[in-house]
């Protein structure tokens, strides 16, 4: 699915993203959202959210 669209994401989703020190390598940090932090229905850059474990990056994908 896509991390650029909100309705893709809940609270409880695996995902992987990108953190804004890792944008330029593109290395991508896996995790489980707690919050949503994007007001928007969507963004080109993926959707920004904190993990549990306090993170906070884009979506770049979304885990099953």
């Amino acid at each position: 699915m896509d991390g650029r669209v909100r309705d893709n994401i809940k609270s409880g989703t695996k995902v992987l993203i990108v953190l804004k020190k890792d944008q330029k390598t593109g290395f991508l940090t896996e995790g489980i959202v707690k919050d949503i932090l994007t007001k928007s229905s969507s963004h080109h850059h993926g959707i920004k959210v904190r993990l549990e474990n306090g993170v906070i990056g884009r979506v770049k994908e979304i885990l099953y």
